[in-house]
């Protein structure tokens, strides 16, 4: 009889009682499946600053292969704009722009910079070098380490559920769904005011209005409310209170002229 370790076990004991699920002793388990979860669990809570660059370069790879990435105004434009950022956090920087009419961006532990052009269409250069700053701010504040360590957790916690086998009939977890995770992580309020400080911070520095930061939230707020709302309703899923956010960064900004 093949046998798995105590933190295979331990961990499946975690993912049923989270689940609330009382099957472990009906559960036919597949010991190799649920010593590789394991194992991505271990990595996941011990991942270093160089795996997240790799898992990040890796996922953002996936997601650039199933998106169209423009090569004409819309990246002229981002490269006019980024011309003297040449790297986050000690990371060189590259860049690229989806061609959606989804109002979005993120950046991402391996100096990834991805811009979707429905940003870019509503946000003037200030406005949307200070929503990149906001971005390049979970980065350099390791908000983004944190989340695709959360993302490749979430997807050990996937594998753990399949090894039951008909019991946990799902889809194994790919790259794919760590970058969706990971895409999809939610801040805190606090990380998402220093992110937004951040911003404000990067527009002022790169010798845009002091008001870049505060008017790009208040545009997305506006937006939000209108007929266009869906468009820019991932983009809130993960920086909630934006209202609340522009009042704050616009005291900030007038403090700033005092």
């Amino acid at each position: 009889m093949k046998h798995f370790s105590i933190t295979a076990l331990a961990l499946a004991c975690i993912m049923l009682s989270v689940s609330g699920c009382g099957m472990l002793q009906r559960v036919n388990w597949d010991p190799n499946e649920l010593q590789s979860a394991a194992n991505k669990a271990m990595t996941a809570l011990s991942i270093t600053d160089e795996q997240i660059v790799q898992l990040s370069k890796e996922a953002v790879k996936q997601y650039d292969s199933q998106n169209n990435v423009d090569t004409g105004v819309y990246h002229n434009r981002l490269k006019r704009l980024l011309a003297n950022v040449k790297e986050i956090d000690g990371i060189p920087v590259n860049f690229k722009v989806y061609r959606s009419s989804e109002i979005n961006a993120f950046a991402c532990g391996d100096g990834s910079i991805r811009v979707y052009s429905g940003l870019m269409d509503i946000m003037d250069d200030g406005e949307l070098m200070a929503v990149i700053g906001h971005e390049l701010g979970h980065v350099v504040h390791k908000d983004t380490r944190n989340a695709m360590r959360k993302a490749y957790l979430t997807a050990a916690a996937r594998d753990v559920v399949d090894a039951a086998g008909a019991v946990g009939q799902i889809t194994k977890s790919q790259l794919g769904d760590i970058a969706e995770a990971y895409l999809g992580s939610q801040f805190s309020q606090k990380q998402e005011f220093a992110a937004d400080d951040h911003g404000f911070e990067f527009s002022v520095k790169q010798g845009y209005n002091k008001y870049s930061m505060a008017t790009s939230l208040e545009k997305l707020v506006k937006i939000s409310g209108s007929s266009k709302a869906s468009l820019v309703q991932k983009m809130f899923a993960s920086h909630p209170d934006s209202e609340t956010r522009a009042a704050r960064i616009r005291e900030k900004a007038d403090a700033l002229g005092k």
